[in-house]
Order: C-alpha cells, then sequence, then structure tokens
C-alpha cells in the first residue's frame, strides 16, 4: 500500500511514543538499519509486572543488531496484563489498536511478527502468541509464569528460556510444565 509506505517515512529512526493514551501508552523502536518503505520484521514486546514499554528498553540493542522493529505497549492496569487478572480485555483492544497505528507508521514485514516478553510480559506472550499463532510465527518468553491461550491456533515457534533458581516464578511450577505441553 503506497499510502502506509509514505506515512512510513515520517516515523525517525529510535523511540516514538504511540500517542494513543495519554497515561499508560508505549512506544515503537525503530532500528537504526531501517529504510523507509522496506519492511523489516515486528517483534512485540510485553513488559513484566509494574513496568511500562519503556521497562524493554534492553532490546533496543537487539533490533539495531539484527534488523527489528520493537512495538512494546503499556499494560492497561499498572499493576500487570489483563490475562494475568482474569481475562483478555483491554490490553488486547489496545494492542490491535497499536499494531494497527504501527503498520501504518513503518513498514513491517508481516510474514516475520513475533511476541515476547520477560515475566508478566513473558505469561502474555506466550499465552497470547499461541491463540494468534496464525498471525505471530514466534514466540519467546523469558520466565513465564502462566500460560493460558483462549485457543491455540497456527503453529508458531516457541522459544522458553527460565532461571533454575527463579524464587518469583518457579521453574518447577511454570516452564518445565508448559514445555511438554508444547511439544
Amino acid at each position: 500500500d503506497e499510502s502506509a509506505i509514505a506515512r512510513a517515512a515520517d516515523l525517525p529512526i529510535g523511540q516514538s511514543r504511540l500517542g494513543l493514551d495519554t497515561v499508560r501508552d508505549g512506544l515503537i523502536y525503530v532500528p537504526k538499519s531501517h529504510v523507509a518503505g522496506v519492511p523489516m520484521p515486528l517483534v512485540v514486546v510485553f513488559h513484566g509486572a509494574g513496568g511500562t514499554g519503556l521497562s524493554t528498553a534492553y532490546v533496543f540493542p537487539m533490533a539495531d543488531e539484527f534488523g527489528f522493529i520493537v512495538l512494546a505497549p503499556d499494560s492497561r492496569d499498572e499493576r500487570t496484563w489483563d490475562l494475568i487478572l482474569g481475562s483478555y480485555g483491554t490490553d488486547a483492544d489496545f494492542l490491535s489498536a497499536a499494531l494497527r497505528q504501527t503498520f501504518a507508521r513503518v513498514a513491517v514485514d508481516r510474514q516475520r511478527l513475533s511476541v515476547a516478553g520477560h515475566s508478566d510480559g513473558a505469561s502474555y506472550a506466550l499465552s497470547f502468541g499461541l491463540g494468534a499463532g496464525d498471525v505471530f510465527g514466534r514466540i519467546l518468553a523469558f520466565s513465564p509464569g502462566v500460560m493460558t491461550p483462549v485457543a491455540a491456533t497456527g503453529k508458531p515457534r516457541v522459544f522458553i528460556s527460565h532461571g533454575i533458581s527463579d524464587p518469583v516464578m518457579p521453574i518447577d511450577d511454570t516452564s518445565r510444565k508448559f514445555v511438554p505441553r508444547l511439544t
């Protein structure tokens, strides 16, 4: 779509606010290697409990090195993601709006979409990603505590890492149960 490519030139390299909310918003990070109009992979990164999209800034150097765009929305509730609090709702709706806006603001390779997160963000990435596996081909979950997809669709590739001494989300109660279910 030529209009989307033209608008993509307006988004600068580096970090930009989403501008979808005045209190809890999120950001887009465009890597240094991005060329306006040339589609790049997109990784949606979900922050951990109590965080914001800015809490995922540790991913930006990797985006620069490996060439992918980062979409890092803020959860609607300042504590954590809606699914962790009970069910999908406002976070899923906000994510849909953030994705639509991202696709309009920067050229994204829609065949190379991934979700990722740490802790509660990993739980959200894992659960949401399995439910949207027909759209997101890769899931990266770092120390997830919950895996509760509404329904599994598609066959995304899943990477889970977890510290063996994690006192908050013990590996034996979480990832060591999730991996056999996924296999």
